[in-house]
């Protein structure tokens, strides 16, 4: 009986490349890799990018399974897990023939959890497989198919703010605050919900109001002042408390999200400005996810040619910086010579990998369109005295296997909250234009 209710998931090309530690998530249940993935694994052997990394890694985990049972019964992966084996092609079901052409990969792994469906009419078969379109064929012809959850958020319009409105606080409190030490304890404050480290908050009493932050470790409450960064000035307390997290050397590990237009970028820029001598270089990075999934090779000119769209937008917030100081200025020559000096770095994101992570204050822009793991991957490279700042909006994606729910930087602020080395901030209020607040919230 305990047999009768293992499922038997198939996996499909893109799980693999999302996650090459897949096989290992699906606990007792058992496993089936249609050779048809092998074959496009194989397209991606070479390279530096993640999706390369995760190829070679799944298929040099498969190969130390190896062994003749692989292509039969399968092999036990681990303990308390299934078993994962290999399925060679078979003759294209009749019922496919109808409506799905037998030469597409797709099509062929569909094929393969057919097939394993009437063979085995005793236990659930379960297609995986991040591509809405094959889930939805699947469907089509009654197969049960899922996207791959392990790494899913659970809610992402209920994800961690960073920061709250704490109303009926004690006027003595909020004076006190603005006295020194300029702090008081997280217990006088009264909160019906703990907080978090590192939380920030608005704190009211009547006309009485202060800005404030838990520290490391959850028991004091400081004010927060609104500092400038580099010329920048916050335009709200979510702003205020950004700059505050960003600057704050402490915390190592900053995610800032937000709509188009609520300064993420800039914030995290201009504060890496104003803390640049506490590090040894400041690195801005974005991943390239061409438009309408296409490779970059398909643009016009030589590959910086084609980098430079994707690249346009830092050097846009750089230009907002510098253009708040006159040009005989120090502090906007200084910029220039940072960029010559390649004291200030901006580059694609997989043009930094491998790179050593000492005492760099590291930007990753459009973070959202990250996966878990490549977010995992950056972090655990930080070396010491390294800052990371991964900034994004987690309902703006552009990567054609991610969402809100399930992209990195959902992933990460979901794992990181209270945590003593780590702050978030979520960015409410457009500071762009009324015009372009009224567009992204209407349109």
């Amino acid at each position: 009986m305990a047999g009768a209710k293992k499922k038997l998931f198939v996996l499909d090309t893109n799980v693999v490349l999302h996650d090459s530690s897949c096989m290992y998530q699906f606990d007792e249940h058992d496993i089936v890799i249609p050779v048809s993935v092998l074959e496009e694994l194989d397209q991606f052997k070479k390279g530096n990018s993640e999706l390369n990394f995760n190829a070679r890694e799944f298929v040099r985990s498969l190969d130390a399974l190896s062994g003749d049972k692989l292509f039969e019964q399968g092999l036990k992966i681990g303990p308390h897990k299934g078993k994962i084996m290999l399925r060679l092609e078979e003759e294209f079901h009749p019922d496919l023939l109808a409506n799905f052409l037998p030469d597409k990969p797709d099509h062929r792994i569909l094929n393969t959890a057919y097939n394993l469906v009437k063979k085995n009419p005793a236990r659930q078969v379960i297609l995986v497989t991040k591509d809405v379109n094959l889930r939805m064929k699947a469907k089509s012809i009654g197969l049960t198919a899922q996207d791959y959850t392990t790494d899913h958020v659970k809610n992402p319009t209920a994800l961690y703010t960073g920061h709250r409105l704490e109303t009926g606080v004690a006027e003595d409190v909020i004076d006190r605050l603005y006295r020194e030490p300029f702090e008081v304890g997280v217990a006088e404050l009264q909160c019906k919900d703990a907080p978090e480290a590192n939380e920030f908050m608005i704190l009211r009493n009547g006309k009485k109001s202060a800005l404030a932050a838990i520290d490391a470790t959850g028991a004091i409450v400081k004010k927060v002042d609104k500092t400038s960064a580099y010329g920048i000035t916050p335009r709200n307390a979510e702003q205020a408390f950004a700059i505050n997290a960003l600057m704050n050397t402490g915390i190592q590990l900053v995610t800032i999200t937000g709509k188009a237009g609520t300064g993420k970028t800039l914030l995290a820029l201009a504060a890496a400005l104003e803390r640049r001598k506490n590090y040894r270089q400041i690195y801005i990075a974005r991943p390239v996810v061409p438009l309408s999934n296409k490779d970059i090779g398909y643009l016009p000119g030589d590959i910086q040619s084609k980098l430079d769209p994707y690249m346009q937008p830092l050097y846009d917030n750089l230009g907002v910086i510098q253009s708040n100081f006159e040009e005989s200025k120090s502090k906007q020559s200084r910029i220039k010579d940072f960029l010559q000096e390649e004291k200030l770095v901006i580059s694609p994101l997989s043009y930094i990998r491998g790179r050593s992570l000492v005492r760099i204050f590291f930007i990753v822009d459009e973070a959202q369109n990250l996966t878990p793991h490549e977010v995992k991957t950056i972090i655990t490279r930080a070396g010491e005295g390294t800052k990371l700042v991964f900034t994004g909006d987690i309902f703006q994606i552009d990567h054609p296997y991610l969402n809100s729910y399930s992209n990195g930087l959902s992933y990460l602020i979901e794992k990181m909250k209270g945590q003593k080395l780590y702050a978030h901030i979520n960015l409410e209020k457009g500071e762009r234009s009324e015009l372009a607040d009224l567009a992204s919230n209407l349109l």
